[in-house]
């Protein structure tokens, strides 16, 4: 496992700050900033197995498509070349600390992250929270490669680099653009393996539409979380609960180390009873434990009372997720503890964050 991680260190460093702006700089367009971490978008066909494969140079990628020169001047990044499901925390962490850097330039008006589609909306997430720029960031990739004549590839790169110089897409935060709508990156989930349409919001709904070198803005982004960007992560793990489960595997989570534990029940937050009594075996032994749901849509609440229901999980000491859906309470619970430790009433705060804005000012609620 230590050797997996050094090399995915070592590919990633590859490509980490190699930086070119484009030749044909033009002092009437803006400057954004393109951020290269690989994915689809960045991929051929290897005409010898007719696999999808990282492309030998991702730069060629950027440079055959000539629309983007006549929206900005563009500073390219290659920060990695990765499947993303090959991306972590860690690597998120650098891609923040990398994002801010370089928007830290006045000429620069935003950014455009290219990423994988796989673990997009939790690498769009984790920067959403751990960014201090104000500055437009959006998360793009593909579901085609750049060899297939169906790449969705330039379009979804043309209207993310429209959405950053738009005037009309101000204060939204980091979003994924993909297939013209644009989400935020709180909501927004992959839905979709194959299909350019692959991202929903669900009930949340899309925060614009990207037509025809407009935006049209649909809604605003009501919910802001920022944390530091950690330089330590707590083990963190999710366990299922489903029809059956007994439970054992929380409990060797518990026995190997994990400091919390995400666990993604059923309906609005309930699990069975075995899983009910390994909940209390990591609680007794103070382990954060939080509870989320398995449904697409809707929140977790303390509405039942029998032995599992969530009053009972409450009555232990389980935290309710919220409305996030449970890679992202993950994500979200490293970051917090990374910052507070074991703070219930911080970790508390942190997962249900959206329904203080209900009676807080915007803003507040930190």
């Amino acid at each position: 496992m230590k050797k997996v991680w050094i090399f995915l260190f070592v590919l990633a460093s590859i490509y980490a700050n190699k930086q070119q702006m484009q030749p044909s700089y033009n002092p009437e367009l803006p400057t954004v900033a393109i951020i290269l971490t690989g994915g689809t978008i960045l991929q051929k066909t290897d005409p010898k197995t007719g696999a999808s494969v990282p492309a030998a140079n991702p730069q060629d990628i950027i440079d055959a498509i000539p629309e983007l020169k006549k929206i900005a001047n563009l500073k390219v990044i290659g920060f990695s070349n990765l499947d993303s499901s090959q991306m972590t925390p860690r690597l998120w962490t650098k891609l923040s600390k990398v994002v801010d850097e370089t928007l830290e330039d006045p000429e620069i008006i935003g950014a455009v992250v290219v990423h994988g589609t796989d673990t997009m909306a939790d690498g769009a997430f984790f920067l959403d929270v751990t960014l201090k720029t104000e500055k437009n960031v959006v998360f793009t990739g593909a579901m085609a490669n750049a060899s297939s004549p169906f790449s969705d590839g330039p379009l979804n790169l043309v209207h993310s680099i429209i959405q950053v110089t738009s005037p009309n897409a101000k204060h939204w935060g980091v979003t994924v653009n993909m297939n013209h709508y644009i989400q935020a990156a709180y909501w927004v989930v992959k839905s979709q393996t194959t299909n350019p349409q692959a991202f929903q919001s669900g009930e949340k709904g899309y925060l614009g539409y990207v037509y025809e070198n407009q935006v049209y803005r649909y809604n605003d982004s009501l919910y802001s979380i920022k944390l530091p960007k950690p330089t330590t992560f707590p083990y963190v793990e999710i366990i299922y609960d489903y029809p059956g489960s007994d439970g054992e595997l929380l409990k060797k989570a518990v026995d190997l180390g994990a400091q919390a534990i995400a666990v993604e029940g059923m309906g609005a937050g309930n699990v069975n009873g075995k899983m009910f009594d390994a909940i209390k075996y990591a609680i007794n032994k103070e382990v954060i434990v939080t509870i989320s749901t398995n449904v697409a849509n809707g929140c977790v609440f303390s509405a039942y009372g029998d032995k599992g229901g969530g009053a009972s999980l409450v009555k232990e000491g389980v935290i309710l997720g919220g409305n996030l859906e449970i890679d992202k309470v993950r994500l979200l619970l490293m970051l917090v503890m990374a910052e507070y430790g074991k703070d219930k009433e911080k970790i508390r705060h942190f997962l249900n964050y959206p329904f203080c804005r209900s009676y807080q000012k915007v803003g507040s609620c930190k």
